[in-house]
């Protein structure tokens, strides 16, 4: 158990051989954090403090935000009211309780040894636990976090290109978002 010390987003796990999931501890504006979570080009980004996730399906070229049930993707999740569930066909599953700000990953067997990142990489060998991208090992706390940071912080934040929000989006985000709402 360690105290993650950065404020930079990081790689929690990640399935460096077949590409199964990505799991990213994001650093967002305002000193909270959110979780992105990628499956078969799905992407759920889970914000605990304010107790909501979204679901985008991503192509090459645009993003576009999934109203619907993912029934016919290979990703499925489940949202109940203070819990969030998201699993894929491969054995991989991340489900957060917002009540208890606690988030599990589960591994099935199929990537035992197979994924690295903050969490180790998953082969029940205490002595590599701390494997750098490189392959190199460290007992240093805040070298083995920066190794696996996948932004470069800076006090400039980053331009990107945002997915245009549509009016539904901004509906929603009135009603569910701001902190005035009844029903946040």
């Amino acid at each position: 158990i360690y105290d993650l010390a950065s404020k930079c987003s990081v790689l929690l796990a990640k399935d460096f051989v077949h590409n199964a999931f990505t799991v990213i501890l994001s650093e967002e504006t305002s000193n909270s954090r959110s979780l992105y979570v990628e499956m078969n080009q799905t992407v759920t980004s889970i914000h605990p403090r304010l107790k909501i996730s979204k679901i985008f399906s991503f192509t090459e070229e645009n993003c576009q935000v999934v109203d619907k049930s993912l029934e016919k993707n290979t990703t499925n999740s489940r949202r109940e009211t203070n819990k969030i569930e998201i699993s894929n066909k491969k054995g991989v599953s991340l489900s957060c309780d917002f009540q208890y700000d606690l988030c599990t990953v589960t591994l099935a067997g199929w990537h035992h040894g197979i994924s690295a990142g903050l969490f180790g990489t998953n082969d029940n060998e205490a002595g590599n636990e701390w494997m750098l991208p490189n392959g190199s090992f460290t007992d240093n706390v805040q070298e083995f976090t920066q190794s696996w940071q996948v932004n470069k912080c800076s006090l400039v934040p980053k331009k990107e290109k945002p997915c245009p929000i549509t009016d539904k989006q901004n509906i929603c985000k009135v009603f569910f978002e701001e902190p005035h709402s009844l029903l946040r």
